[in-house]
């Protein structure tokens, strides 16, 4: 049993920069936001997670809602996204997480046959993520303009933890299962599919106004392995969001050669890593799509010029095209000062604008 109808959304979100750039309208400024823009970098975070573990914030609706408006009223970005997990769904699935120090998420009951694929237990995410939804719904009281984007992890990065029992860099149990049982494979990507489905689309009826897909690992597999074992599944999910009438962004890494494969699971908005420019990201996709990115998140450590110069030549590579929304290759790291974060919020707003007003001069003249 899923949520209610999706919400009416206020005119003013609808026609907000971020929501006008996923839909490849002209803006005034091209919007910014960042992956992981709430978190430890940040000292008001730092100061929360003194007091309660990660999952701890996940569960307390008003701290993860507080936590997602940290960034929002620190750096002017243009949307916020919604302070959870990926491996949320995990827990009443039943595999179980836990985030040992220095480690990362651990999934304390891996999958890795089919038995464990049928133990897994049904997951209705209006009861058994509750938490998570009402955190959307504090949101959308405090947030008035802001967009707030929803997420979930894609089936194929959820299912790597879940195989490997935390993270890994080569995925060998993942792709052992993938070759040796691709029936324990795909009974494992239609449960997640279902799932993930259902967790996106209630975080829309509760209120998101945009949705992201991370499928954060899959630049591990090549094009052949993406479209029979993955696309399916993310084109499920990502087909049921678009029907709730919301945005949709699609984000992985190392995803230059399954970029034209990863269009075709439907989003509207692809999200693009630093190893490729901009440019040429965008002409692989295509015109009809919008682009997210995709600034290497190191450079937030260097000098403020070099930082500016990065900046403004993915802007000019963009070239004021409508669709292109600023961002990050990937999520903020830890220990990235903040002010340099605000910096570029700044820079992106103030070169796009001088961008816009340049080509309108040269439009009339």
């Amino acid at each position: 049993m899923l949520a209610q109808p999706t919400p009416h959304f206020p005119l003013s979100i609808n026609e907000s920069r971020f929501i006008r750039a996923t839909r490849r309208e002209s803006v005034d400024v091209t919007p910014v936001w960042f992956m992981r823009q709430a978190g430890r970098y940040m000292a008001d975070y730092r100061a929360i997670r003194e007091k309660y573990s990660l999952l701890e914030i996940c569960y307390r609706p008003e701290l993860a809602a507080e936590v997602t408006l940290q960034p929002v009223r620190a750096l002017g970005v243009d949307a916020a996204i919604l302070f959870a997990d990926i491996l949320l769904p995990a827990i009443p699935l039943g595999v179980g997480l836990e985030f040992a120090k220095g480690e990362g998420p651990v999934l304390q009951n891996p999958i890795c046959t089919m038995d464990d694929v049928k133990r897994m237990h049904p997951v209705n995410p209006d009861t058994d993520l509750s938490y998570v939804m009402n955190a959307i719904r504090i949101l959308r009281g405090e947030l008035k303009d802001v967009p707030l984007i929803g997420f979930c992890g894609a089936p194929f990065t959820v299912a790597s933890y879940m195989i490997e029992g935390g993270s890994s860099r080569e995925f060998l149990k993942t792709k052992a299962m993938m070759y040796s049982d691709p029936l324990t494979w795909h009974a494992l990507m239609e449960r997640l599919a279902v799932v993930l489905r259902d967790y996106l689309v209630a975080q829309i009826r509760a209120g998101a106004q945009a949705v992201q897909v991370f499928d954060s690992w899959v630049g591990s597999l090549d094009p052949q392995d993406y479209e029979e074992f993955v696309l399916p599944y993310s084109q499920f999910i990502i087909q049921a969001a678009k029907n709730e009438n919301v945005p949709v962004i699609h984000f992985g890494t190392n995803t230059t050669t399954l970029l034209p494969l990863m269009k075709r699971a439907g989003s509207d908005v692809m999200g693009l890593d630093w190893r490729i420019p901009l440019d040429d990201g965008w002409f692989l996709l295509g015109e009809d799509v919008a682009v997210q990115g995709n600034l290497d998140p190191a450079i937030l450590f260097a000098p403020l010029p070099e930082i500016k110069k990065r900046v403004h030549d993915i802007l000019r590579r963009a070239n004021g095209r409508p669709g292109h929304i600023f961002n990050l290759g990937h999520g903020i790291l830890q220990h990235t000062p903040v002010d340099a974060v605000k910096a570029v919020v700044d820079m992106v707003h103030e070169f796009s604008l001088s961008q816009r007003e340049r080509t309108r001069v040269r439009e009339k003249s």
